[in-house]
């Protein structure tokens, strides 16, 4: 297969023959057509054909060569350092690309919400490190809105994000629920429950996130459905500054499960949501005809793998 380097000059493009400039460095090197040619595993035919395309080309004599020796002109003398660096910058350039698809090497940019983030993403991102451990991930902590168009507009090449209005130039592949749940001191009454209904917590400090973000309007939508209606002493915009309040003792939160693990803040409990469960889907985003570099493909498959189409936070 002829590799051909386009470069432009004077407004007009100028079709270089890569496979003429190696056969020119290796005829070099070797001193000779015969080494040349079973170095390339090529007919000596072949390599002159290839040498003399490159000289037409050229319109310049790079080698003379007689029935005794093959010796380089002045021009060829000249041109040789180019050439060289030429063949080396594309074999190690051939050779990255190899690598890449062979072993999956490579950096890319995940957009992710940041509940995803503080929890469930470090262990996929650890499990990666493992079979990829010179793979870097490029990470875009965002709303679930924002994930979306981040791969939309090829910012990034995978995003995790919450089930919501969906767009057609998007793939989107569920991976588990995420139920909402209570959140509070364990000073709190309610905090010896082992579950809490939506009427318990009536008189409860809430602090709610923002009608910004994608938990927020999945939850106002499925309490509506029902007839429930909750309002919040607080408002904030993170999920883990409305559970550093809930660890201050500044009030209650309702928050996805994966938020937050039961022990990662002593004193505060992690109680089910019941009379209704209210489930969020995790989902995973690529772009539709849109192929993915091998490190984001790895990626892919082990998010795949660890959360098939079903499973549980």
């Amino acid at each position: 297969m002829v590799s051909r380097e386009r470069l432009t000059k004077g407004g007009k493009q100028m079709k270089i023959d890569f496979d003429g400039i190696q056969a020119f460095v290796v005829i070099a090197e070797l001193g000779g057509f015969n080494k040349a040619a079973e170095q390339l595993h090529i007919t000596q035919t072949a390599l002159t054909r290839r040498v003399q395309k490159l000289e037409s080309y050229l319109g310049l004599k790079l080698l003379d060569r007689t029935t005794r020796y093959v010796e380089l002109t002045s021009v060829g003398r000249e041109f040789l350092p180019q050439a060289r660096a030429i063949v080396a910058e594309m074999t190690a350039a051939v050779g990255r690309l190899k690598d890449m698809s062979k072993y999956a090497r490579g950096n890319f940019t995940l957009a992710c919400v940041p509940t995803m983030a503080a929890q469930i993403l470090p262990t996929l991102m650890r499990e990666y490190a493992k079979d990829h451990p010179n793979n870097r991930i490029r990470l875009l902590d965002a709303t679930s809105y924002e994930v979306r168009d981040a791969v939309l507009n090829s910012q990034a090449e995978l995003g995790i994000g919450i089930l919501g209005e969906q767009r057609p130039d998007l793939t989107e592949v569920p991976l588990f629920d995420d139920p909402l749940m209570f959140f509070c001191r364990d000073s709190n009454p309610l905090s010896e429950m082992k579950s809490v209904t939506w009427s318990d917590m009536s008189d409860a400090d809430l602090i709610v996130v923002s009608n910004l973000t994608a938990t927020r309007a999945f939850m106002d939508y499925q309490l509506a459905k029902r007839g429930i209606s909750l309002s919040g002493a607080y408002e904030v915009q993170h999920h883990a500054t409305a559970i550093s309040l809930v660890a201050a003792g500044v009030g209650c939160a309702i928050l996805p499960a994966s938020t937050f693990q039961e022990g990662d803040r002593p004193g505060v409990r992690r109680i089910p949501l019941v009379s209704p469960v209210v489930k969020r889907k995790v989902i995973l985003i690529t772009r539709k005809n849109s192929t993915l570099s091998p490190a984001a493909e790895a990626f892919h498959d082990l998010v795949k793998k660890t959360y098939p189409t079903g499973a549980r936070a």
